[in-house]
């Protein structure tokens, strides 16, 4: 029910979002519940989405197999589960700061809301890029204690138009589904061909915030690497899929974008490291 790979898209940027705001290695303790943070923040979200969606993932054929509409587990162990994993996510910002805590409740809104954004707006996919994206904020608040730079600003908006990108890409998959059941997503409303030119709109948006990070950060050689790596990796993703072939989904969206995430922590964050020698 928790896809741990999914996890690895927001994981990586929300480490970065700490590493940025220590500019090195942020203490033991900030790491450990920042990491706490994220895993009951993700398992939330996931577990409540699931709970929402299990009638029309039953009826979805691609959905159906997951583990509610399937029996594997029952949706009274999904709710122990989510309200575990929220209680988890709470102590966790309490644990950081003052103003993390304080700021819980609009986490909590932004990744339970995303699970009722396709029975009311095709836009849905924003607000999961915002889901994600509010991560390495997050992480450079629990540091800092404050919000005083763009560069987090400019990570969050990264990390939302490339998550809104690969989402429309995804949810190109069910676009027939979507259209029968009345579910709005960008495929359903422009079809299948718009759509994949608005991705790749989301994503040259999303390298321009990685452009100007980099330019803002002034991290040099290997930051830059990591610029032009993804850059090169968002358009090999664009070139797997087809308005007509949608077979290599799960190569440009598992594979691809758990790439993404790691490159950039390994290149920025190394780039933090080395400035400092």
């Amino acid at each position: 029910m928790i896809k741990f790979e999914h996890t690895l898209f927001a994981l990586p940027f929300a480490f970065l979002g700490a590493v940025l705001a220590a500019n090195g290695l942020p203490e033991w303790r900030q790491i450990l519940w920042i990491t706490v943070a994220m895993v009951g923040a993700r398992s939330a979200a996931m577990t409540f989405n699931r709970i929402v969606d299990r009638h029309i993932d039953a009826e979805n054929p691609r959905t159906a197999n997951r583990e509610l509409p399937s029996g594997k587990l029952t949706v009274r162990f999904a709710w122990i589960f989510f309200i575990a994993s929220l209680i988890l996510f709470v102590a966790a910002a309490y644990s950081l700061n003052w103003l993390t805590f304080a700021l819980s409740p609009v986490a909590i809104m932004s990744i339970l809301g995303y699970s009722y954004a396709k029975r009311f707006t095709a836009f849905s996919h924003l607000l999961l890029g915002w889901a994600l994206a509010i991560s390495p904020t997050a992480a450079w608040i629990a540091v800092r204690g404050v919000i005083d730079s763009a560069i987090p600003i400019l990570l969050s908006l990264l990390v939302l138009m490339w998550t809104a990108g690969f989402d429309i890409l995804y949810a190109c998959q069910d676009f027939e589904f979507d259209k029968k059941t009345g579910l709005r997503s960008i495929p359903a409303r422009f079809g299948i061909k718009n759509s994949l030119l608005i991705a790749r709109l989301f994503h040259a948006q999303a390298f321009l915030a990685l452009v100007l990070l980099y330019f803002v950060t002034g991290l040099g050689w290997l930051a830059l690497a990591g610029v032009i790596l993804v850059g090169a990796l968002m358009i090999y993703q664009h070139t797997l899929i087809k308005p007509n072939d949608l077979s290599r989904m799960n190569a440009a969206f598992f594979t691809t974008n758990a790439f993404v995430s790691v490159i950039l922590f390994l290149t920025f964050g190394g780039a933090v490291f080395i400035a400092k020698v």
